[in-house]
């Protein structure tokens, strides 16, 4: 790809990644209606978190009020929290009206510290109208980035859809489009064609889209294997076209090793990919099959170029998450991240890269930095503590890791190049 093709595409992808997780936008409330062919008796029975039907979606195992007042109530949903049981919330009712609306906020939570909802409001109202009953939910909040807003929308939808199949027929069966394998993998497809223009308009350029493609399913599989081996019953990968894809546990972390060692197994996956990769390559070059061996230099280059990228000092990305659990303070955070800084920089001399194009690696790093410090999302309680030897197997582990990459891309740049 010519110099200007990268640059472009790197400035889109700050620009996103920006507006995706950064961009302030304040305040804003989502109002969602939709229209129930059922009596508002039956619809606030649901809505109402005290009522009969309060459980009816699954998500609510109980709820029941708060003993000597009026106004709070206490809701256990199935969603399990680090130590495996079900998330507790503590609710704030206000704005009652029975059977016609309420607002409730969120109080104390068992899985995320207070200060995540504190802008946080949920208005819910039902009103009979022709055919039925009218449902709106109003929801506020303060938002740092499109992304969270984008999904609360989808979420509120889907939880809609799901209320009027529950109040029109009594059960809840519906399986949403995007939930399902067939969509996620349509997801990748998009993705490796969306990248296509990027490497040329041919077949040649659509193997390196495709191979890409790969890589990063790879990556995100070693996350979700990571995961299972942390005991997470239910894992899920999410493909971004373009982006990448994500790896969603089915719990909220417990460990400082655990944070670190989901984030580390996403290159150290690609690690064991690697080796055989190269060693394949080679075999089908002495075995007179040029073609295959190029298209495996390509995968070995790819898989070493995209996980050592990864594993770059930047607050969201692998490396960040792993250096910022196994260093105990924040002098030796700032001096595991410039060696390694520095050693990503030193990959780029030996593969050619300009003065100029290392600079500006070099910026792309510190605003990503800049742009996604502070957005993560502070649980209830500190999670538990690494060891010492824990921390110095992660601290190999790491080095180990991105030592694979770094020999990798040497050699998939020695063939190719």
């Amino acid at each position: 790809m010519s110099p200007f093709v990268v640059a472009a595409l790197v400035a889109f992808n700050l620009l996103v990644i920006f507006l995706l997780l950064a961009a302030p936008l304040g305040r804003r409330t989502l109002i969602q209606t939709i229209r129930i062919a059922a009596p508002r008796e039956r619809l606030w029975s649901a809505l109402w978190l005290l009522g009969e039907q309060s459980g009816w979606s699954g998500e609510i195992v109980s709820s029941e009020p708060v003993r000597g007042s009026i106004d709070r109530a206490k809701v256990q949903l199935s969603w399990e929290g680090r130590d495996g049981r079900p998330i507790e919330k503590l609710l704030h009712l206000s704005d009652i009206i029975p059977g016609e609306r309420f607002t409730m906020r969120v109080e104390d939570d068992s899985s995320l510290d207070p200060a995540f909802w504190a802008d946080y409001r949920d208005e819910r109202s039902v009103e009979d109208c022709e055919e039925g009953s009218l449902v709106t939910l109003r929801r506020t909040d303060r938002y740092r980035g499109l992304a969270f807003l984008v999904f609360r929308y989808f979420a509120t939808r889907r939880e809609l859809a799901r209320l009027k199949e529950w109040a029109e027929t009594g059960a809840v069966t519906r399986r949403f489009l995007f939930e399902r394998p067939a969509t996620q993998f349509g997801f990748a497809v998009l993705s490796a064609l969306i990248l296509w223009p990027f490497f040329g308009l041919n077949l040649g350029g659509f193997i390196l889209a495709a191979v890409l493609t790969l890589v990063v399913a790879l990556h995100e599989l070693g996350h979700m294997a990571a995961f299972r081996l942390m005991g997470h019953r239910r894992v899920r990968m999410i493909f971004i076209p373009l982006l990448g894809g994500i790896a969603i546990g089915g719990r909220p972390y417990d460990s400082r090793f655990e944070v670190a060692f989901v984030a580390l197994m996403g290159a150290g996956f690609s690690a064991f990919v690697i080796p055989i990769a190269i060693a394949s390559s080679s075999f089908a070059r002495e075995a007179g099959h040029p073609a295959a061996a190029a298209v495996l230099a390509v995968l070995a280059g790819f898989c070493a170029f995209f996980n050592v990228a990864n594993l770059v000092p930047v607050w969201k990305f692998d490396g960040g998450q792993v250096l910022r659990q196994i260093c105990p303070g924040p002098l030796a955070l700032a001096c595991a991240s410039f060696a390694t800084l520095l050693a990503f920089l030193a990959l780029g001399h030996l593969v050619g890269l300009s003065p100029t194009t290392l600079v500006a690696m070099g910026t792309v790093f510190a605003v990503l930095s800049l742009m996604m410090a502070g957005s993560g999302v502070k649980p209830r309680y500190e999670l538990r503590p690494v060891g010492a030897f824990d921390r110095a197997a992660l601290g190999a582990a790491f080095v180990a890791v991105f030592a694979i990459h770094f020999v990798g891309l040497l050699w998939a740049y020695a063939r190719i190049a």
